[in-house]
């Protein structure tokens, strides 16, 4: 089993050769669904640590990109354990963070995760226009429309972008995720479901479809 404690250390520190040289032992010793989860749980927990030093302005913005990307390359070398192989393409997921914010940690280890379960993702990037939003949605489909916000003005945002998206008539579940979201600002939003954990959101959109 790994050592999930020594993973989160790794990839605070930001090393890349640890982080992935662990991982890659452990996927090679025919790990369960559940514990590939707890890695990935793990890993999180790292983020963790890398927003609090960044928070104390020991790391900058590099260095929170760096992790991002680091997270979603330890995130594909878990991806045939995590059940995604099995299941490919089993809805479509829209995907963006909504105006007014540009941050796209959260919204890059959703899809991440999301793909690794065997969602279709169509990824729109940050501070997506509620028009873009709408016109992408009745292009591709989708069964789910993800928003993601960390700053709290992102509320008001995803709140605008639900009540045009309805008014416009696409027929999809919504979830919303970032750090401000709660149940009560996820009934405010109108969304379906709200979540401030990738893996967590994940698991709702299973349920949906």
């Amino acid at each position: 089993m790994i050592d999930l404690n020594l993973l989160t250390q790794a990839l605070g520190d930001l090393d890349e050769d640890l982080v992935l040289d662990l991982l890659k032992e452990f996927v090679a010793t025919g790990p369960t669904e559940a514990e590939a989860l707890e890695a990935v749980g793990a890993c999180q927990a790292g983020m963790g640590t890398v927003g609090a030093l960044f928070e104390n302005g020991e790391y900058f913005v590099g260095d929170l990109i760096f992790a991002g990307e680091l997270l979603t390359e330890a995130i594909q070398v878990l991806k045939p354990v995590l059940g995604g192989e099995a299941s490919n393409d089993i809805g479509t997921i829209l995907l963006g963070t909504v105006h007014g914010d540009l941050h796209d940690i959260g919204k890059n280890i959703f899809r991440s995760m999301a793909e690794a379960a065997g969602f279709a993702v169509v990824d729109i990037g940050i501070d997506v226009a509620i028009e873009e939003f709408i016109s992408k949605a009745q292009e591709v489909k989708p069964q789910i429309i993800g928003m993601s916000g960390v700053l709290t003005l992102a509320i008001d945002s995803m709140k605008e972008t639900v009540d045009a998206i309805k008014a416009a008539g696409v027929d999809a579940k919504i979830i919303i995720g970032g750090n401000p979201v709660t149940k009560e600002s996820c009934a405010f939003v109108g969304a379906d479901a709200f979540t401030t954990n990738a893996a967590e959101g994940v698991k709702i959109c299973q349920g949906w479809v």
